[in-house]
C-alpha cells in the first residue's frame, strides 16, 4: 500500500495546449487532496511543446524544457510520460513508443494514438509491465473508459452508444433550437471556439469514430479495429429535417453506436433520429454521453462534458492517481494477448427503420413509384408526410419505415434517386429506438 514516505511520481508531459496546461494547474491546486488520495507526491519534471515562450497562465521556470518530447521521453529522470500532443502519428506515436522502450508508464488523452495503434501499444507495455491510460482520451471527463472497465468487469456489454463529440451536438442543438441551417451554426461554433477553423475531424464523425473504436475494444475485449468504423457526418443533416422529426417523436443526434449482434461487432457512427423520451435525446449542447447495456447491471447511462481543459485534465490526473497507487489493470480490460478477434458486421446487415426526405415533382404517379420501389425492395412504409400541394412544382416528401436491413434501403434510395421526377439525392437517417 503506498504511503507517505514512498517517493514522489514524476513526470513529464508532452504537449502544453488547454489539456496539457489544464493538467500543470489541476496537479498545483489538488496537490494536497492528490497526495491525501493516492499516498504519494505527484511531481512534474519536464515538459515539451511546440512554443517556449508562450504564456500558458503556469510557471514553468523550475521544469526542464525539451524541444523535443521523444528526447524527453527518453530522459531517464521521469516515471511517466504524460501524452498531449496529439495525432496517430510522428511525434505523439514516437514519444509514446520511446516512453514504454525505456520503462516508463503512459497516460495519454490521444484516442487517434489508441484507434489506429492501441492495441500494439498495449502489448508492448504489457510485456514489460507498464501502464497505459487514457481516461481522458473518450468523452473528456466523464469516466467511461474506468466504468466499463472496471464497474461493469463482472458484466457482458452488450452494446454500448453515445453522443461522442461535443462540437456536432453544440451544432445539432442549436440548428433544432433556432432553425438555421448547418452552415450558419458551424460559423457560429467556429466562433464560439467549439468548432476548429478546419472542423471535418468532429462534423465528418471522425473524432466519434476513433472514440467509438476504443469503446468498442474495451467493452467487447476485442482489439482495436478503427478501420471497422462506418463512419458518416452531419454536414447532409438540413434545419427541415428537424421539423419533421418533432413532428415524428424524434430528436437528431450524431451517435457511436457499437453493438453485439449474431453477424459480429457493429461499429458505426453517424445521425440517427431518436425518440424523445430515450434519456441520451435530452442531451445536449457540448455535453456528451455513454449508454452502456450489459446483462447483470442492466442499462448505465454517463454523462457530462466531453471536453476542456477542466474536465479533460480532471480525466488525465484521475489516470495519474492510479498508477502513483500501483492499481493495475489491462489496458484495455483483458490482457493484450487475450484480446479476442471478433467478426464484423457489415453496415449492409443493419437492420432497423428509417426517415427518408425526398424533394420531388408533385404530379400524379410519383409516390406510388416510390412505394413500388421500396415494395421490391421488401421495405414496408409506416408514415408518409407530405405538406400541402403545388401541382408541377418541387414539393418535400417524408416517410419512414418498419425495421428493414440496409442493403434493402440502400438498393430502394438508388431506384428512387434515378427518377426524373426526384430533384434532389435522397436524404436518409437511420432511426434507432432505444
Amino acid at each position: 500500500m503506498p504511503n507517505s514516505q514512498q517517493a514522489p511520481l514524476k513526470i513529464a508531459v508532452a504537449g502544453l495546449g488547454t489539456v496539457g496546461a489544464g493538467v500543470l494547474k489541476l496537479l498545483e491546486v489538488q496537490a494536497d487532496l492528490i497526495e491525501q488520495r493516492c499516498g504519494r507526491r505527484i511531481e512534474v519534471v519536464a515538459v515539451s511543446a511546440r512554443s517556449k515562450g508562450k504564456d500558458r497562465g503556469v510557471d514553468l521556470s523550475k521544469l526542464r524544457w525539451y524541444d523535443d518530447p521523444v528526447a524527453m521521453a527518453a530522459d531517464g529522470g521521469a516515471d511517466l510520460v504524460v501524452e498531449l500532443i496529439g495525432g496517430s502519428e510522428g511525434p505523439a506515436r514516437d514519444t509514446v513508443a520511446t516512453a514504454i522502450e525505456t520503462g516508463k508508464h503512459v497516460v495519454t488523452a490521444n484516442k487517434a494514438l489508441l484507434a489506429v495503434h492501441g492495441t500494439e501499444i498495449a502489448r508492448k507495455a504489457e510485456s514489460r509491465g507498464l501502464a497505459v491510460a487514457f481516461e481522458a482520451a473518450v468523452a473528456g471527463g466523464i469516466p467511461i473508459i474506468k466504468g466499463l472497465r472496471e464497474g461493469l468487469a463482472a458484466n457482458r456489454v452488450t452494446e454500448v452508444h453515445g453522443i461522442l463529440n461535443g462540437t456536432c451536438n453544440y451544432i445539432l442543438t442549436e440548428m433544432r433550437n433556432t432553425g438555421r441551417d448547418f452552415a450558419e451554426v458551424l460559423a457560429d461554433a467556429q466562433a464560439l471556439g467549439y468548432a476548429e477553423a478546419d472542423p471535418s475531424f468532429d462534423v465528418d464523425g471522425v473524432d466519434a469514430a476513433h472514440k467509438l473504436a476504443i469503446l468498442a475494444s474495451v467493452a467487447f475485449g476485442t482489439p482495436v479495429d478503427f478501420s471497422a468504423v462506418h463512419i458518416e457526418g452531419i454536414r447532409q443533416v438540413s434545419a427541415v429535417d428537424f421539423d419533421y422529426a418533432d413532428q415524428l417523436g424524434f430528436r437528431i443526434k450524431l451517435l457511436g453506436i457499437a453493438r453485439r449482434t449474431e453477424a459480429g461487432i457493429e461499429q458505426r457512427v453517424h445521425p440517427c433520429m431518436v425518440p424523445k423520451s430515450a434519456p441520451i435525446a435530452s442531451v445536449d449542447g457540448v455535453f456528451n454521453a455513454v449508454v452502456a447495456q450489459a446483462d447483470f447491471a442492466d442499462r448505465v447511462l454517463f454523462v457530462g462534458r466531453g471536453a476542456g481543459a477542466g474536465p479533460t485534465a480532471s480525466a488525465v490526473v484521475a489516470d495519474l492517481i492510479d498508477v502513483a497507487r500501483g492499481r493495475s489493470t489491462p489496458t484495455f480490460g483483458v490482457p493484450a494477448d487475450r484480446l479476442g478477434a471478433l467478426a464484423s458486421s457489415p453496415m449492409e446487415s443493419r437492420r432497423g427503420a428509417y426517415y427518408v426526405r425526398l424533394m420531388v415533382v408533385d404530379r400524379p404517379g410519383v409516390i406510388a413509384d416510390i412505394a413500388a420501389a421500396m415494395r421490391d425492395q421488401n421495405v414496408s412504409m409506416e408514415q408518409f408526410l407530405q405538406r400541402g400541394r403545388s401541382p408541377g412544382e418541387a414539393v418535400p416528401v417524408v416517410l419512414t419505415t418498419h425495421d428493414t436491413e440496409e442493403a434493402a434501403m440502400q438498393k430502394a434510395l438508388a431506384t428512387i434517386a434515378a427518377r426524373d421526377s426526384v430533384l434532389e439525392p435522397p436524404r436518409m437517417i437511420r432511426i434507432e429506438q432505444f
